[in-house]
C-alpha cells in the first residue's frame, strides 16, 4: 500500500513512526485550505501570519491525532504479546505494522477498537474545551467550518481538529476490511463462528461491498461536479477492494492448515541454554558445537528469558567469560520471538520475526520453553496439506 521509502520521524517507545511522501501532500491541501477558512473567521487576509500559523498548527494537530489513533491500535497489541515494528503515514491514514496476526477474537478486537477508542477520546475533550469557552451553537458553526462563527481562532482550530476526528471515527468504523470497523467485524464473526478463516473471508467480503459503494458514490460526485472529493474517495475504494481481496486470497492458502496448531508441527526438543551458564562454557558448548547465530535461554523450571546472540557472547573480554553469566547477555523478550504453543499455525504466516530470524519459541501457558517452530516448517505444513 506504501509507495516508495518512508521518512523516520521519531520513536515512542521502539516504535519507529515514519511518513510516506504521499503525507506531505495531505498536510499541504490541510494547510491551504484551512488558511482561507481561518482568514475569514479572524477577517483578516489569508496571506497575514495568524491564519497561516493557524492552518499549520491545525494540520499538525491533525497528523498528531492520527499517531495518537495508530499509538492505540500499538499499545494494545503490545499488551496483549504482539510486536509492533513501525507506524507508517500515508496519503490514505495510517498503519500500523504488527509482526504477526491476532490469535485470539478477544485480542484482534482490542487491538482493532483501541484506535477508534483514542479517536473518540480526542473528539470529546477538543469538544467539551470548545463548548465551555464558546458555547454550543458557535461551537456547531465552527465545527462545520462556517466562515461567520463567532469565535476566537484557537478555539476554531480546536473546534475543527474536533470535527475532522469525528469524520474520520465514523468513517473508520464502517464494517469495510481492512478498516477498522472492518477487523472488529471480523473479530465479532471469529468469536462467534469460532473459525478464523471464514470471519476473515466474510470480513473481505463486505469491505469490498463498501469498496464498490465508495467507488461508485465517488464517480457520482465526480460528475455532480465535486470533482475531488469525488477522486478521493473513489480512491479510497479502490485501495479498500485491493486489501479485501488480498485478505480473501491468503484465506485461502490458511484454510489448508486450518485447525494445526503450533505445538502440531514444532520441534519438542528444543536446544536452550540454561541462565546460570557461564559465558565461556556456552561459547564452548553451544556455539563451537552447534554454530547457530543465537539460542533461546531459560530460567528456572525452563521459564523462557529471550535470545542470546554469538556477537554479544563475544564482546565479553575473556578474562571475564568464566564469571559472566549468559542472562546478563539475553535479549529480553517483549513476544517479538516467541509464540503460544496452542496459537493457530495460520497466524505466523505474516509473522515479520519468523521471516528475519527463521524460528519463532513456543512457550506453554506458564511461559516455559516447549517448542521451537521454524518457517520451513511451517512450509512443509502448508505443502502437506496442499498435496
Amino acid at each position: 500500500m506504501l509507495g516508495g521509502r518512508s521518512i523516520t520521524l521519531f520513536h515512542v517507545r521502539g516504535i519507529r513512526i515514519a511518513v510516506d511522501w504521499s503525507w506531505f501532500l495531505v498536510l499541504f491541501l490541510v494547510i491551504l485550505w484551512l488558511s482561507s477558512f481561518y482568514s475569514d473567521v479572524l477577517g483578516e487576509s489569508s496571506y497575514d501570519t495568524e491564519p497561516f500559523a493557524l492552518a499549520v498548527l491545525s494540520a499538525l494537530g491533525f497528523f498528531g491525532s492520527i499517531v495518537l489513533h495508530e499509538l492505540g491500535h500499538a499499545f494494545a497489541a503490545v499488551r496483549n504479546g504482539i510486536g509492533i515494528s513501525s507506524i507508517q503515514l500515508w496519503i490514505f491514514g495510517g498503519m500500523a505494522r504488527m509482526d504477526r496476526e491476532s490469535d485470539t477474537p478477544a485480542t484482534e478486537f482490542k487491538v482493532a477498537a483501541a484506535g477508534p477508542a483514542v479517536t473518540l477520546a480526542i473528539v470529546l475533550v477538543l469538544a467539551a474545551i470548545c463548548i465551555a469557552a464558546a458555547g454550543w451553537h458557535d461551537f456547531r458553526e465552527a465545527a462545520l467550518v462556517d466562515s461567520d462563527a463567532q469565535i476566537s481562532g484557537p478555539l476554531a482550530m480546536a473546534a475543527w481538529l474536533a470535527t475532522i476526528n469525528a469524520v474520520v471515527l465514523i468513517f473508520n468504523l464502517l464494517p469495510a476490511f481492512p478498516m477498522d470497523g472492518g477487523r472488529i467485524a471480523l473479530a465479532l464473526a471469529w468469536w462467534r463462528t469460532g473459525n478464523r478463516t471464514s470471519a476473515t473471508r466474510f470480513a473481505a467480503t463486505l469491505g469490498r461491498v463498501f469498496a464498490y459503494l465508495f467507488i461508485g458514490v465517488g464517480l457520482l460526485m465526480v460528475f455532480g461536479g465535486n470533482v475531488f472529493g469525488g477522486v478521493w474517495l473513489a480512491l479510497i475504494g479502490m485501495v479498500i477492494n485491493g486489501s479485501a481481496r488480498a485478505a480473501t486470497a491468503q484465506t485461502a492458502i490458511t484454510g489448508r492448515i486450518e485447525g494445526v496448531r503450533v505445538a502440531d508441527v514444532m520441534d519438542r526438543e528444543p536446544v536452550a541454554i540454561p541462565g546460570e551458564l557461564s559465558v565461556e562454557r556456552a561459547l564452548d558448548e553451544y556455539f563451537l558445537r552447534y554454530r547457530w547465530p543465537w539460542f533461546p535461554v531459560v530460567g528456572a523450571g525452563r521459564r523462557f528469558l529471550g535470545l542470546v546472540v554469538r556477537d554479544k557472547a563475544d564482546e565479553v573480554p575473556e578474562v571475564s567469560r568464566a564469571t559472566s553469566l549468559v542472562a546478563d547477555l539475553v535479549e529480553l523478550d517483549d513476544g517479538t520471538f516467541e509464540v503460544s504453543e496452542d496459537a493457530p499455525l495460520d497466524t505466523l504466516l505474516g509473522n515479520r520475526a519468523l521471516r528475519r530470524f527463521g524460528a519463532l519459541m513456543a512457550v506453554d501457558a506458564d511461559g516455559r520453553l516447549s517448542g521451537v517452530i521454524t518457517a520451513e516448517q511451517v512450509g512443509r505444513a502448508l505443502r502437506d496439506a496442499a498435496s
